[in-house]
């Protein structure tokens, strides 16, 4: 613990040392749109999210870990981060943004020496307006350099999210891309669109009881809406996706079964984006999913009940500035998505809301919550039969001590819950976890 506070100090202070070098009056020059140090030391008191703490005798690989309740940590956080835009640099007007952002993190888990990791995140970003289009672009790269090794939870008792939370801490490339070409007219507008979700596992893939084996998958989809202007400023869609998720699967020496869950699927969405009034925006889409799975073959099961299903697919993002000061955000999106751990697909339900209070003109004030349901009932594998819950509150309070340096005091709260009936001691699957830190961030 010492050791956490000495090393957190350290950093504080070279953050400190940084701003007078610039100075107060500094300005910064157009093109450079980020330049920041963030230092945060902080304690889970459960960083597995496991609630098993009696396990049926079990065995580890080497260089993996056992994955069980109350496994403490300090946690040390250094986030650095550099963003140009280029635009202001080659004198182009009609590309107000053409940025690129280099945001790397190293994590020190003190207390679970596996967990440690330093993720390198590479953010690219276009947007331009040649006449009456607009295009929009953005890549977020990351790779994050951890453990090659999954954990293993013994009796493989554990809850959805936790070897989620386990798995963005191990050896793996991710990549998120969006894309957007919008054609603007008087009353109406057409949107050509597409977007990538991947993730590439580099962890050992091993066939031991409790062991985590994660695949790789991706999620790619294109297709275009039609927008009517109900104002300038708000406008009605219908838009139409055609995508493909793929999902590895494992060789039978790993996974014994052949399971895997790629998919092809179309998307019919209705929408509603922009200000509706001043204190509002609004960018909301949902509608019908229809999927086709694969079927069977002498080399691949696909474990679902339905081949031909319809899900529901819908995404939103409400912001309303309430009063002056005060601003209530509210997420939220549901769909269906195969599982990291290569077996049956889920639905995947997330609602967020966020309050922010600027309590005074240097003290900010933070409070969330946030639910989340994955249901993995559409498969037909006995062994998978499951519906995981997750209970979120955060709380947080930042303080600029100049233009140039803040700090920030931050609490959070997680309630893992079982919601499938018939479980054999349910409490194998839940989980709580209490999160609190402290940081600072001095920024250009």
């Amino acid at each position: 613990m010492k050791h956490n506070w000495i090393t957190w100090l350290t950093l504080t202070a070279i953050s400190f040392s940084l701003w007078p070098v610039l100075g107060a009056d500094a300005s910064k020059p157009l093109w450079l749109t980020d330049a920041s140090l963030g230092v945060k030391e902080g304690y889970d008191n459960n960083v597995f999210l496991s609630g098993v703490n009696n396990p049926p005798p079990y065995t580890v690989p080497a260089g993996s870990v056992a994955a069980l309740k109350d496994c403490y940590s300090w946690v040390t956080t250094v986030s650095p981060k550099v963003g140009v835009n280029f635009s202001p640099l080659a004198g182009i007007t009609n590309v107000p943004l053409m940025s690129l952002v280099y945001a790397p993190e190293l994590a020190i888990y003190h207390n679970q020496p596996s967990e440690d990791y330093n993720a390198q995140r590479v953010l690219a970003a276009v947007k331009a307006s040649p006449g009456p289009a607009t295009l929009v672009a953005d890549n977020n790269f990351t790779y994050i350099d951890g453990s090659g090794m999954g954990p293993v939870y013994p009796g493989g008792l554990l809850s959805a999210f936790a070897t989620v939370a386990d798995r963005e801490r191990r050896r793996q490339i991710q990549d998120r891309a969006n894309f957007s070409f919008q054609f603007d007219q008087d009353q109406w507008f057409v949107r050509p669109a597409a977007s990538l979700l991947y993730y590439n596992m580099m962890t050992e893939l091993l066939n031991v009881p409790g062991y985590q084996n994660y695949c790789d998958r991706y999620d790619v989809n294109g297709g275009a809406d039609l927008g009517y202007k109900i104002t300038p400023q708000f406008a009605l869609t219908l838009g139409y996706r055609y995508g493909h998720q793929y999902q590895q699967q494992y060789a039978t020496a790993i996974a014994p079964g052949n399971y895997s869950s790629p998919s092809d699927y179309q998307r019919v969405l209705a929408g509603l984006e922009g200000n509706p009034w001043k204190w509002l925006y609004v960018k909301m889409v949902s509608g019908p999913d229809f999927r086709s799975y694969e079927g069977d073959s002498a080399s691949h099961t696909t474990p679902m009940n339905d081949l031909h299903p319809v899900e529901y697919y819908g995404e939103a993002l409400l912001t309303a500035t309430v009063a002056p000061h005060h601003t209530l955000t509210f997420k939220t999106k549901s769909w269906q998505w195969v599982s990291c751990l290569g077996k049956v697909p889920y639905y995947d339900s997330t609602y967020e809301l966020i309050y922010h209070c600027q309590l005074m003109d240097k003290l900010g004030f933070d409070l969330g919550g946030k639910i989340m349901d994955w249901d993995f009932n559409s498969g037909n594998l006995a062994t998978c039969r499951r519906n995981d819950l997750q209970y979120t509150t955060s709380t947080g309070l930042t303080y600029a001590i100049t233009s140039h340096l803040n700090v920030n005091l931050a609490a959070v709260l997680n309630w893992g819950r079982n919601a499938e009936a018939g479980v054999a001691n349910p409490q194998n699957r839940e989980f709580n976890q209490q999160l609190v830190s402290l940081g600072t961030q001095w920024k250009f």
